[in-house]
C-alpha cells in the first residue's frame, strides 16, 4: 500500500527521492518521509500530510545532505497519520532507518519482548520493530542482524534499510510485498513500482520473497536468508515514462479513461492471429480443459467486478459451472477444490494480498491456477500455472478504469479459446464472436467522442446524497462496478442491486429526487427492467438509463438515457461500463474531490 524509493550513488539523495515519490504517491498518501546518510548519521525528516508538504519543509531536499538514502509514502496502518507514525522509522540510537510496506502480523509480541529488554518505543507502527530488532541483532555485520529479523517476523514486508555504520550500502528485503532494484551507471536504487525510478534507469530486478538485495554505488548482489547469492537477470523496461504522466490531462483517470481504446486493442490484437485465439502463454491442453469440472473465480475490488461479469460469460459458452469468490473470504471458507477444478485469479497488481494468499491456497489444493494480471513478474504472475498478462501499461489513479477494461478483454479472448476446446461453438459462432471482440476498442472509442453528455448530467446531479445502480444479468454485474467507481472517489453513497430485488427491501430507499442508474442493455431483458424503472419512478426516482443505440423503447421511460452502440449481448459490459466511469469522473470532479488520491485509499493492496 505504501511507497518506497531508495537511492546510493554520487548525486544528492533528498531530491531523487522526492522526485520518486511522487511517482508512487498513489500508494500512500497521509505522511511522508526521507532519511539520508551524511556525516556519519542518518538524518530524518518526516511529515503528516501529502508529499507537498514534506518538500516544503526540506526545501525541496536542500536541507538534508547526503548520497544515500530511502524515501516513503505512507497509508496507514498502524497508527493514525501522524509526524511520528511516519516512515522511515528508527531504532532507538538511530543507528537504523527503515521503510516498509506490509504489515508486520507479531509485531505486538515482537514489542513487548524488546520493552521487557529495555527499548522505548516511540511510534505506534509495527515498522518501528523492525528498526528496533535490526539494532538489538547487529552485532557488526548488518546482513547477520537482517537475516535473524527476518527469522522472527510474520507478514508481509518490502524494506528498504540503511544504518550509519556502513554508509555506502542500501538493503532491500521482500516478502509478499512488491520491491525492484533499478540498475543504473554508479548509482543504484530501490522502488516499490518502476514509474518512481524510469527517469534514471530502465534496467531492474525483480526481487522475489525472502531475497535480500546488498546495493552499492558500483553493483548489487542478492541472497537469500541462508546468505547464498541468488543469480538475478536484468529486466528491461520498454514502455514510454510518458505513459506514467498525465500528458496534460488534470487528472490520471481522464488520461486512463481515454486510453482505453488503445488499452483493450493492445490486449486482443496480438492473440487474435489467422482467425483464431492464440493464447501463448496457456499450457493448458484440450484434455485438461475437458477434465474441469467447475471453474472459481478469485479477486478483490474492481476485478472482482470483472469475475462476476466473467461468471455469466463462461457459464454461457462454455457450461462448465462457476464460482466467484472475495478472495479474503475464499481464502478462510476452507474452498472445496481440487485438480478438477479450474482457478482464475485477477490482479491488476499482481501482488494484492488477499488474492495471493487464496492463490496459494488454491495451489495447496491441488488445483490448476491461471491468472490475469498486468505487472509482468509479479508474485501473483510467477506463482500461477499459467498467466494471461493484460499490457495495460501502468495504471496511476486509484480508480482502475483500463485495468478493468482490459481484464475483461482477457475474459472474452479465454472464454472463446475454452468454450472451442470443449466444442461448445460452431466455425460461425467463432468467427462472430471474434469480429466481435476486434470491434470493441472503436465502439469504445465512439462513447468517448460523446462524453459530453454524460458529463452534462452529472453536472445536474453531482450533489446527489444517494445513488442506486441496478441491472439485471449482465448488467447487474455491471452496476456494482458503477456504483464502485462513484463511491471511491465521489464519496456518494452508493450501492448496486439486481433489479429483481428492490422490491425485497430496498425499495423503501427510494424516495422523492433520489437518483437511480438504470442498466437495460439486454434486449431478452428490457421489458423486465421498465417495470422496475416504473417501480422506482412510482416512489419519486429520477433515473438515468443506459440503452444500446438501436433501442428506443427506453424514451419516455426514464429522465436522461445514454446510448452505447450495439454489440452481442456478452460484450456489452466492455462498452456500458465506460459511461459509468465517466460519470463517476465527472460528478467527482464538479465536487472538487482529489480524484486520483481518494481519501483511506491506495493503489496496490498489499496488506490484509
Amino acid at each position: 500500500m505504501c511507497g518506497i524509493v531508495g537511492y546510493i550513488g554520487g548525486d544528492q539523495a533528498a531530491p531523487i527521492l522526492l522526485e520518486g515519490l511522487e511517482k508512487l504517491e498513489y500508494r500512500g498518501y497521509d505522511s511522508a518521509g526521507v532519511a539520508v546518510y551524511d556525516q556519519g548519521r542518518v538524518q530524518i525528516a518526516k511529515a503528516k500530510g501529502r508529499l507537498q508538504v514534506l518538500k516544503e519543509m526540506i526545501h525541496g531536499g536542500d536541507d538534508i545532505r547526503g548520497t544515500l538514502g530511502i524515501g516513503h509514502t505512507r497509508w496507514a496502518t498502524h497508527g493514525e497519520p501522524s509526524d511520528v507514525n511516519a516512515h522511515p522509522q528508527a531504532s532507538v540510537s538511530g543507528k537504523f532507518a527503515v521503510v516498509h510496506n506490509g504489515i508486520i502480523e507479531n509485531y505486538l509480541s515482537l514489542k513487548e519482548y524488546l520493552m521487557r529488554k529495555g527499548v522505548a518505543f516511540l511510534s505506534e507502527t509495527d515498522t518501528e520493530v523492525v528498526a528496533q530488532l535490526l539494532e538489538y541483532y547487529y552485532h557488526g555485520d548488518i546482513l547477520d542482524a537482517v537475516v535473524k529479523v527476518l527469522s522472527k517476523v510474520e507478514g508481509s514486508y518490502g524494506l528498504g534499510i540503511i544504518c550509519e555504520d556502513d554508509p555506502d550500502t542500501l538493503y532491500a528485503v521482500r516478502k509478499d510485498s512488491p520491491l525492484v532494484v533499478g540498475l543504473g551507471e554508479g548509482e543504484n536504487f530501490i522502488a516499490s513500482d518502476v514509474p518512481a525510478i524510469l527517469k534514471r534507469t530502465r534496467e531492474i530486478c525483480r526481487l522475489r520473497d525472502n531475497e535480500i538485495a546488498v546495493i552499492r554505488r558500483c553493483g548489487v548482489t542478492v541472497y537469500n536468508t541462508e546468505k547464498e547469492v541468488i543469480p538475478k537477470t536484468p529486466e528491461h523496461i520498454s514502455w514510454d515514462i510518458s505513459a506514467a504522466e498525465k500528458g496534460g490531462y488534470e487528472h490520471f483517470m481522464a488520461k486512463e479513461i481515454m486510453e482505453q481504446p488503445k488499452a483493450v486493442r493492445d490486449t486482443i490484437s496480438p492473440r487474435i492471429r489467422g482467425g483464431r485465439v492464440v493464447l501463448d502463454q496457456i499450457t493448458l491442453t484440450p484434455e485438461q480443459i475437458r477434465a474441469f469440472q467447475r471453474i472459481f473465480i478469485v479477486a478483490c475490488g474492481s476485478a472482482y467486478h470483472v469475475g462476476v461479469v466473467a461468471k455469466y460469460i463462461l457459464e454461457d459458452l462454455t457450461r462448465v459451472p462457476v464460482e466467484v469468490d472475495v478472495a479474503s473470504e475464499f481464502r478462510y471458507r476452507r474452498p472445496i477444490i481440487d485438480e478438477k477444478v479450474l482457478v482464475l485469479v485477477i490482479s491488476q497488481s499482481g501482488e494484492t494480498a488477499d488474492t495471493l494468499a487464496a492463490l496459494r491456497e488454491a495451489k495447496r489444493c491441488g488445483a490448476r491456477v491461471l491468472s490475469i494480471v498486468n505487472v509482468v513478474g509479479s508474485s501473483i504472475a510467477n506463482e500461477s500455472d499459467d498467466v494471461l498478462y493484460t499490457w495495460a501499461g501502468p495504471e496511476i489513479a486509484v480508480a482502475t478504469t483500463k485495468a478493468y477494461s482490459t481484464q475483461l478483454a482477457v475474459v472474452y479472448l479465454l472464454a472463446i479459446y475454452l468454450a472451442d476446446a470443449l466444442g461448445r461453438l460452431t466455425p460461425e459462432q467463432y468467427a462472430d464472436y471474434l469480429r466481435e471482440l476486434e470491434a470493441l476498442p472503436e465502439k469504445i472509442e465512439k462513447i468517448l467522442e460523446n462524453k459530453k453528455d454524460i458529463q452534462y448530467y452529472a453536472s445536474q446531479n453531482f450533489n446527489a446524497k444517494d445513488i442506486f445502480f441496478i441491472g439485471r444479468n449482465l448488467d447487474y454485474a455491471m452496476s456494482m462496478e458503477g456504483s464502485l467507481k462513484l463511491k471511491e472517489i465521489s464519496y456518494i453513497h452508493s450501492d448496486a442491486y439486481a433489479a429483481g430485488e428492490l422490491k425485497h427491501g430496498t425499495i423503501s430507499l427510494v424516495e422523492n429526487g433520489t437518483l437511480v442508474v438504470a442498466l437495460a442493455t439486454q434486449d431478452r431483458l428490457f421489458d423486465k427492467m421498465m417495470s422496475n424503472v416504473k417501480e422506482v419512478k412510482a416512489r419519486g426516482a429520477q433515473v438515468l438509463g443506459v440503452a444500446v443505440e438501436d433501442n428506443r423503447k427506453i424514451e419516455g421511460q426514464v429522465d436522461f438515457v445514454f446510448y452505447i452502440p450495439r454489440a452481442c449481448d456478452i460484450m456489452l459490459p466492455s462498452l456500458a461500463v465506460i459511461p459509468l466511469q465517466l460519470f463517476a469522473y465527472y460528478v467527482a470532479s464538479m465536487k472538487g474531490c482529489d480524484i486520483d488520491k481518494p481519501r483511506n485509499l491506495a493503489k496496490s493492496v498489499t496488506v490484509e
